[in-house]
């Protein structure tokens, strides 16, 4: 029997709509034709902050009783968490701090900033999200102010909750709905509704490869801290889920599974081409999934939500780079050519391939370039031109050793 806490989820929905935009349940027709099903898309990146967190930050907020808010508000968080907190901020004339870390990008900070307006502060402390959690409690508990968590708490997960409503509004046959999760509010907030209102939905999580806090959690029954974490895809990559959460998704979520960060990437960039969609690392996460359940979903009606959309442009160079490097279209070599004329172009004409392309370039031995290795990026036209390289390299006898396949290389080299 499910036990997971009541939430009166028509009184968020009641409450969130007087700043939330009610966002649209579309048909996506280039997903449904790809894997023969009904593809839906929960569009939150078109929300006002961009992103669904301002529902839970909102919700929170506006129930908190006077004594709680007359000193103000604190959150800390280097992304949609902060957006939405000040926004709500500033439609509740509330006095508010976020903290963020020092290395959060500058246009984060704009935004949070454009957001709340003179409603808010923003203290760049910490060189990680877990010491600027750390000094935003340690200022709320000295100024006697109240902390707006990201996800734990039981008011944050009710408003997330309004996001199910609206699907279910929208859309009551429903077989599979996949849902990011991070820290878990989102999850926790829409897989209890479904399993309330639609029980005979399969509501499947999705988390970072590099970052599967939820999925330790269920192995080892209870919230872990994970050593490090992959952080690319941001909006879900956290060390540690909560444990109101992990509580309420143990009950709630069908299947939890684990999407590559590479994917995710492809379809960033599939969104954009194909459908003109911009959509963040977390916000693919739902629809990057498909392929891993294409037979499972065929003739089916599908939900993903998009989570949101603040995706800064000076990330699309990496974005692509990792969706090359998933599709085993780039490769990484360090390459010590032969010391005599013409051994380079001897590789490009006799070691290339016809599609191949060298995208970089460069001896690794700066002051003498007769005697260092080369690094050479090597574009592919097809994933299976690889093995026609390797064969190239080693019937040339060519001294290489492959990058992609040291972490430790490729993260100091790359």
């Amino acid at each position: 029997m499910l036990s997971f806490p009541k939430l009166d989820v028509a009184k968020a929905a009641e409450r969130v709509k007087k700043v939330v935009l009610r966002t649209p349940l579309m048909l996506n027709q280039n997903l449904s034709r790809r894997y023969k099903s009904n593809v839906y898309l929960k569009r939150e990146d078109l929300q006002v902050v961009r992103s669904f967190k301002i529902r839970g930050a909102y919700n929170m907020m506006s129930v908190l009783p006077e004594e709680k808010l007359r000193n103000g508000v604190v959150c800390a968080s280097a992304g949609n968490h902060a957006q939405g907190f000040a926004y709500s901020c500033k439609k509740l004339n509330l006095k508010g701090v976020v903290f963020m870390p020092i290395i959060t990008p500058k246009q984060k900070v704009n935004q949070t900033k454009m957001f709340g307006e003179d409603f808010v502060e923003i203290k760049l402390v910490g060189d990680t999200y877990d010491d600027c959690a750390i000094a935003a409690k340690k200022f709320t508990s000295d100024h006697q102010m109240t902390f707006i968590p990201p996800f734990e708490d039981l008011q944050i997960i009710e408003g997330q909750a309004t996001v199910a409503l609206e699907i279910l509004e929208d859309l009551s046959d429903i077989d599979f709905l996949f849902v990011p999760v991070g820290g878990g509010g989102l999850a926790s907030g829409v897989g209890s509704y479904f399993k309330t209102y639609s029980p005979k939905t399969k509501v499947i999580g999705l988390e970072p490869e590099g970052a599967p806090s939820m999925l330790e959690a269920f192995k080892a029954g209870q919230p872990v801290t994970l050593d490090k974490i992959d952080r690319f895809i941001d909006g879900a990559a956290v060390k540690r889920t909560g444990d109101l959460t992990y509580s309420i998704c143990k009950e709630v979520l069908d299947e939890l599974g684990l999407v590559p960060e590479g994917r995710v990437c492809s379809t960033i960039l599939r969104l954009y081409n194909e459908d003109a969609i911009v959509v963040e690392p977390a916000g693919a996460l739902s629809i990057a999934a498909l392929e891993k359940y294409a037979d499972s979903i065929k003739g089916k009606n599908v939900v993903c939500i998009v989570s949101g959309s603040n995706n800064d442009i000076d990330r699309m160079p990496e974005i692509k780079e990792r969706s090359l490097q998933f599709e085993g279209l780039k490769h990484y070599f360090l390459i010590r050519f032969a010391q005599r004329p013409g051994a380079l172009k001897e590789f490009v004409n006799n070691v290339l391939g016809p599609n191949d392309d060298i995208t970089r370039f460069e001896y690794m031995q700066k002051t003498n370039k007769e005697t260092g290795p080369a690094l050479v990026g090597i574009e592919l036209g097809t994933r299976k031109d690889y093995d026609v390289l390797l064969r190239n390299l080693q019937s040339r006898q060519i001294d290489y050793s492959e990058i992609n396949k040291n972490d430790t290389l490729y993260g100091y080299l790359i």
